[in-house]
């Protein structure tokens, strides 16, 4: 299996897939500075269109940025790549049960399959960065923190399920900054969902439904955004009979650019 590169931020994404598509297995935060990374859900053709619809009720929480027809394996975000082996470790979920989570897909591939692509707040992380604001799971060495909410999605055919959120710690004083700058990403979740009191979700910080706990130091305050799991979320409760997913933190990194989803230059 190859190692983790020892700067993943200058990795190309092409250099990036075949590492993932050669075995690697690794939370993706921090890697190929400037290219934007990806959730995945996919299902069978016969499901697709209650993806689209649970995507377009919730646009926050499932940004799409491409779609893949049935069958197919590569396309304008992953030039050269193929979506069955380019993701770290993807979930395969049967009949909302988690099954297996490889890290590729031919065991699972067939032909109806529909790949959606789905933007991912690592994007706008690199931005966050540049203001002077730290990551907290990038500098502790862990994957993001995932949350379910209590806070319901707008249902569509047979999806349903509730709002999942990444949170990050963000000093006090820079939390305008934070909302001001990831609201130049909407293609990326945008804006914050909440900030402040996690109960107010749901949430307890010390349990992650997915990712890992993250300290939140002295004059930090929790910042939640929309998450791309959402549609795994949904998977799980509404049980369609296949769909797989990303392992959360596991992204698909692509060949577009994070200024591609820029919408207005910030100060």
């Amino acid at each position: 299996m190859p190692a983790v590169p020892a700067d993943p931020t200058v990795v190309s994404p092409a250099a990036a897939r075949a590492l993932f598509r050669a075995g690697l297995a690794t939370p993706t935060a921090g890697w190929c500075a400037g290219f934007t990374q990806a959730n995945l859900i996919i299902v069978p053709r016969a499901q697709a269109f209650d993806v689209l619809l649970f995507a377009t009720r919730n646009p926050q929480a499932c940004p799409i940025l491409g779609v893949l027809d049935a069958g197919e394996t590569s396309g304008p975000l992953l030039v050269d790549g193929d979506i069955r082996s380019d993701v770290g470790r993807y979930r395969v979920y049967e009949n909302g049960v988690l099954v297996a989570e490889p890290t590729g897909l031919e065991e699972w591939w067939r032909a109806d399959l529909m790949t959606f692509i789905v933007g991912c707040s690592f994007t706008f992380e690199a931005a966050l960065q540049e203001a002077g604001i730290a990551i907290a799971h990038i500098k502790q060495g862990t994957n993001v923190p995932m949350y379910r909410t209590n806070v319901r999605c707008a249902p569509a055919g047979a999806m349903s399920g509730p709002l999942v959120v990444s949170m990050r710690p963000i000093p006090a004083d820079r939390v305008a900054d934070a909302v001001r700058i990831t609201s130049q990403y909407p293609a990326v979740h945008g804006a914050p969902v909440h900030v402040g009191d996690p109960a107010a979700l749901g949430i307890d910080l010390d349990r992650p439904d997915f990712g890992d706990v993250v300290v939140v130091g002295p004059g930090e305050v929790p910042v939640f955004w929309a998450c791309g799991v959402t549609p795994q979320a949904a998977v799980m409760e509404s049980r369609p009979a296949l769909a797989i997913g990303h392992a959360p933190g596991h992204m698909l990194i692509t060949d577009a650019r994070d200024a591609d989803y820029l919408v207005a230059r910030y100060t």
